[in-house]
């Protein structure tokens, strides 16, 4: 028989171990011997195929950081929330509270509101004239973050919410995020004040955002929670508006 693959020059093996699944690079190929163990373990491997699939990073090749976990986390990168601008009525939020008249789903720009910052966004939700809130609880393993990517790398985890209240009424509105255990501990939390809109404002909808980071090991879930109201006990959805809700873990 002739050379086996372990005579190639490395420079090749790697190319040629590049083309595989990446999946299967960690679960099979590094399995085979001590040698594709060190390359699928290496950078250069990973530095090649985020080369190939256009995964680019502010910091140089020579950072000493682990270009595995920015691969996986960058071609899992995308929105945990499901159904974040109520295209789906209130389908995926659960302990939902629905005081007053509860929540509805209304079409932007809506009654004395302002259009969205993105075109992509077509509708929002409304509260009414008691407290409504809602809320989803992710599975990051069930969303493919694995528990040793969570615990040793601890992915920062970015939480976008944006929220806008009618010109011709004043309301109120909370955010409440809480990084989970397994059984379901609150290793983190981050929480806004109670944000008041005053009558009269102009509509305009404004983005809050939180990033978790070196938030220690154990984290499992992801429990988001939004809500509000008006201010004028009016009946109906005059409180506030919420939409594009987001939360990503990045690399």
């Amino acid at each position: 028989p002739g050379p086996g693959m372990e005579s190639l020059p490395e420079a090749v093996l790697i190319r040629i171990l590049a083309a595989i699944p990446a999946v299967d690079l960690v679960l099979a190929c590094r399995l085979v011997c001590c040698q594709w163990k060190n390359l699928v373990d290496g950078a250069a491997l990973w530095i090649l195929k985020c080369q190939q699939e256009g995964l680019t990073r502010a910091e140089s090749e020579e950072d000493t950081e682990n270009w595995q976990n920015f691969y996986f986390l960058s071609k899992k990168r995308k929105n945990l929330i499901k159904n974040p601008c109520g295209e789906e009525d209130l389908e995926h939020w659960g302990e939902v509270e629905n005081g007053g008249d509860g929540w509805k789903v209304e079409e932007l720009p809506g009654d004395f509101g302002k259009e969205f910052p993105s075109e992509e966004v077509h509708k929002y939700f409304v509260t009414s004239y008691e407290w409504c809130r809602k809320a989803q609880v992710i599975d990051l393993r069930a969303e493919g973050y694995w528990e040793e990517l969570m615990d040793t790398t601890q992915p920062k985890i970015m939480v976008r919410d944006w929220y806008a209240g009618r010109s011709d009424a004043g309301c109120l509105y909370e955010l409440c995020v809480k990084l989970l255990s397994e059984n379901e501990d609150v290793l983190a939390e981050y929480k806004t004040e109670t944000v008041t809109i005053p009558q009269d404002n102009d509509a305009s909808w404004t983005e809050v955002s939180h990033t978790f980071s070196n938030y220690g090991p154990g984290v499992r879930f992801v429990r988001f929670e939004h809500g509000g109201q008006d201010t004028l006990f009016w009946k109906g959805w005059y409180g506030v508006r919420v939409t594009n809700s987001s939360v990503t873990l990045e690399p």
